[in-house]
């Protein structure tokens, strides 16, 4: 690639984009992130002790997921950096396509996206459908929600895995390329697995996950907050609703804290205060608490915040490896 390695690395954040847009995600026997849960899966059942166990061990269960972690996490560095290597001896569009089809699988807006609108629509059928919908997409017990409680969930999950899912992504791979992009999202799927705070699945995960989500809360921590920004920014297309997220500003650092999340808080309360919603974890927080129920309305604008922020973060990092001495792996 030489010295435009930034013209490949923008063309191929763009054609990433493009292809989630076009095409969705790819078959799950050649998607890296299935890959990844597999390998989580099958070494979770063997760091996590079971509930049973006669002694609450601590040290034990840190160090093997700690070092099941890292074991991962550098296969997964390994990856994607031989990539990265074959690309630079690649002609610039060669290269470009190589590392766009390789970044793609790491982003899932589309995918994200369609399955919120979807948890609405099986809504409009039946409250049944809409639980049913909902559990697809969250891990909570989504038994005992009501609509408005439903509808809460798929905004939450939305504002949240706007992060994770792109936002982040593209945050790592600005500054360290696709390596960095792919141990993100090794590190946020490790966290969606292991990252308990108790029970799960009949196995003990208070000290066995700890170590994935700590290494998530740091890699997350920047992007997060970026997140939000970028959605209070996406309200400037009408005076209405840039007042609101000059308001939401103000406010969301405060609200964030609700949640027992150092990050999650973050995109999820700017949503809130921009749609002017409730959004709430029966038990655990509530956002924007004077807020209104969300309705099927806002449902769909949240879809639509959250697809302006997706462009926005692809034409801010493009412009940002375009900057004359940006140095890009």
């Amino acid at each position: 690639m030489g010295g435009s390695a930034a013209w490949v690395h923008a063309a191929a954040l763009i054609f990433a984009l493009a292809i989630d847009g076009v095409l969705g995600e790819p078959p799950a026997r050649w998607h890296p992130v299935v890959w990844m849960g597999r390998y989580l899966g099958w070494t979770g059942s063997r760091i996590a002790p079971p509930i049973d166990a006669a002694s609450p061990r601590r040290f034990g269960p840190f160090a093997a997921g700690a070092l099941a972690w890292c074991a991962g996490g550098a296969a997964v560095l390994l990856a994607a950096a031989a990539l990265s290597a074959a690309a630079v001896r690649m002609p610039d569009w060669a290269a470009a396509l190589l590392l766009g089809l390789a970044l793609k699988p790491l982003l899932a807006w589309r995918m994200l996206r369609d399955e919120v609108l979807a948890v609405e629509a099986a809504l409009a059928c039946s409250l049944a459908q809409g639980r049913n919908r909902l559990a697809q997409l969250v891990s909570r017990d989504v038994r005992a929600l009501d609509a408005g409680a439903v509808r809460e969930s798929a905004i939450e999950s939305l504002a949240e895995n706007l992060n994770d899912s792109v936002v982040a992504p593209l945050f790592w791979f600005l500054l360290l390329g696709l390596p960095g992009a792919a141990l993100y999202r090794f590190a946020n799927t490790a966290d969606a697995m292991w990252g308990y705070r108790g029970q799960r699945h009949g196995r003990a995960w208070e000290w066995a996950g700890k170590w994935a989500a700590r290494a998530d809360d740091a890699l997350s921590w920047l992007p997060a907050r970026l997140t939000a920004l970028l959605l209070t920014q996406s309200c400037s297309l009408s005076r209405v609703r840039e007042r609101v997220g000059l308001r939401a500003l103000r406010v969301i650092p405060r609200e964030a804290r609700r949640t027992p999340s150092p990050n999650s808080g973050w995109p999820m309360a700017a949503m809130a205060l921009l749609l002017e919603v409730r959004l709430a974890k029966p038990g655990v927080y509530v956002l924007n608490a004077a807020g209104r129920e969300p309705t099927a309305a806002d449902t769909r604008e949240a879809a639509r915040l959250g697809a302006r922020v997706v462009r926005m973060t692809a034409a801010l990092a493009a412009i940002a490896l375009l900057i004359p001495g940006w140095r890009n792996p």
